[in-house]
């Protein structure tokens, strides 16, 4: 039990300096990102698994496997990076302890259910961070956001009811356990399946599930869509990693039927972020086509149960590739907004962008390298083709945001960014050529496919897309009208949803007696009653009633 009281820092650190904020107001921001500290020390300083007893039994928080290691390294950096950009774009702001507040919420809610090895833990560190989320995406107000609230909330509560219903039915058919370590041991059915891949699903924003998505990202603050794009949407994958078994003919299955939704969506969003007329729109949709490639890992994972530790591995490597570039595009956008940049940093913005489809020497080829590698020699050989065609997808999709931000920088002051922006952002564009070099998980796949030939399959999408931008902008062609403004029946449909809500459940009632009429009826019943010697008779009752009375 040594040392294993830091695990209660991590998500309590967050609440603890929201509690701040009641006491000191504005002069507990500036230390507002310290609450990402208690977790970062958790993955350098490995400690056993912390028992919680008294909150409830069989909680449990903590875990020393590589994937909560590296699922809560990459949280927290990506975290505390995007609370330091706050810091300075938000200042001034009205309601922004509001937005802090949120902000701590939902971050103890996302470092909570990394560490859960429970259920119980897990559901509440979820509800936590989607909740709070909520008030991330409305803190700027005005038409925009409220609607993209609105539908977020209702969606949100639809997953967590989904969610809550798929749990209880895991929990009674174990027994009533909540370990996460005997859930992965146990068979699951077809509803609970269903239920767990549409609750975390919604969070995830897996296809056709991600209506919530192109509309929260526009509506929130840079900083907010960075975290809420980098690491809140990757909860939903933790979560069917947790709950689900490693092995189990169900699942197996089901696979074919989940990669081919998790593929028609890495492909389908692409389409829809072509069309799309707004940076941060873009780039919501490119993070909708990088969860369908997880979602993809993920039946992988189901097909080959032979070969879990290696294709978990290649999930992990995925989460912290996708979450640290996708979070500097957002905060990039965020700086494109509020100042101008100089030209070596569009450079810098560039290389996400680019490791994103799979540009040579960064994480974004090491997972595709990775993949290519678990669909060789497989049932799967037949498409290795579409990684070089969702690379070629996925480099116009980010090259029209790249378009789009510079179209937009000429409408944004001519100043410098701040500093405080400049660092962690700095930190997270330079992470996908990095980490390569710092970790050697990102290092084995590059080292073993360094052949001019697997450089040269690695670089020609990324040279086709170019050409074909290059193209399409001297033709200067642009989104037709109609595919620019697609329907959007989610939208209605919240609406409506909302409008139903607001109605009473019964008719108002408003009496307005006729008092000539009730007063001529009222007579009329006096002169029955007065006749047939009703009203002696009640007195005869009354007094029999206070004798017997009397008497007991």
């Amino acid at each position: 039990m040594s040392g294993a009281w830091l695990w209660l820092l991590v998500p309590t650190a967050p609440l603890l300096a929201a509690l701040m904020l009641f006491v000191a107001r504005e002069r507990a921001i500036p230390w507002l990102s310290l609450g990402c500290l208690p977790a970062l020390a958790a993955v350098l300083w490995p400690m056993p698994v912390l028992e919680l007893p008294w909150v409830w039994e069989g909680v449990r928080w903590g875990g020393d496997d590589p994937l909560t290691r590296a699922w809560l390294a990459f949280s927290g950096v990506l975290w505390g990076a995007a609370g330091l950009f706050a810091l300075d774009s938000l200042r001034g702001t009205p309601g922004r302890l509001r937005f802090w507040t949120f902000w701590q919420v939902a971050l103890c809610g996302n470092l909570l259910l990394i560490v859960a090895a429970d259920a119980l833990s897990f559901y509440l560190g979820f509800s936590l961070m989607s909740l709070a989320a909520y008030g991330l995406i409305v803190h700027q107000r005005g038409p925009e956001p409220r609607r993209a609230g609105r539908l977020y909330l209702q969606l949100a509560i639809l997953g967590e009811m989904a969610l809550l219903a798929g749990l209880m039915l895991r929990t009674a058919a174990l027994g009533g356990s909540f370990a996460f370590e005997l859930w992965q041991a146990a068979s699951v059915d077809g509803l609970t399946l269903l239920l767990l891949l549409l609750g975390l699903g919604l969070k995830a924003g897996f296809w056709p599930l991600h209506v919530w998505l192109p509309l929260a990202h526009p509506a929130a603050p840079a900083p907010a869509s960075a975290v809420l794009s980098g690491a809140m949407i990757k909860a939903g994958l933790l979560g069917l990693w947790r709950c689900l078994p490693q092995s189990d003919p169900l699942l197996a299955a089901w696979a074919p039927w989940v990669l081919g939704v998790g593929l028609f969506g890495a492909l389908y969003a692409v389409v829809l972020g072509l069309c799309a007329t707004r940076a941060k729109t873009v780039l919501a949709y490119s993070s909708v086509s990088q969860m369908g490639w997880a979602l993809l890992l993920l039946a992988l994972l189901w097909r080959h149960p032979e070969q879990p530790g290696w294709l978990a591995g290649l999930l992990v490597l995925f989460v912290v590739h996708h979450g640290l570039a996708k979070g500097s595009l957002f905060l990039a956008a965020g700086m494109v907004h509020e100042a101008r940049l100089p030209a070596f940093a569009w450079f810098v913005l560039i290389l996400p962008a680019l490791a994103l489809a799979g540009l040579p020497f960064s994480t974004g080829a090491a997972v595709k390298l990775a993949l290519k590698d678990a669909w060789k020699g497989g049932d799967f050989a037949v498409w290795l083709p579409l990684l070089s065609l969702a690379s070629l997808a996925s480099a116009l999709l980010l090259m029209r945001a790249l378009w789009l931000l510079r179209r937009d920088e000429r409408h944004a002051p001519d100043r410098p960014p701040a500093i405080l922006q400049w660092l962690p952002w700095l930190v997270l564009s330079v992470a996908p050529l990095a980490l390569p070099w710092l970790w050697s998980a990102f290092a084995e796949p590059l080292a073993e496919h360094a052949a001019a030939s697997d450089l040269w399959n690695l670089a020609w999408p990324l040279l086709a897309a170019y050409l074909l931008a290059r193209f399409v902008l001297r033709k200067d062609w642009c989104v037709p009208l109609r595919l620019a403004r697609l329907p959007q029946p989610s939208l209605r449909v919240s609406l409506q949803l909302k409008r139903l809500l607001q109605q009473p459940p019964l008719r108002e009632l408003s009496p307005r007696p006729d008092r000539v009429r009730w007063r001529a009826r009222e007579r009329r019943l006096n002169r029955v009653l007065s006749r047939s010697g009703a009203v002696a008779i009640s007195i005869y009752l009354v007094a029999l009633l206070i004798w017997f009375g009397w008497l007991w």
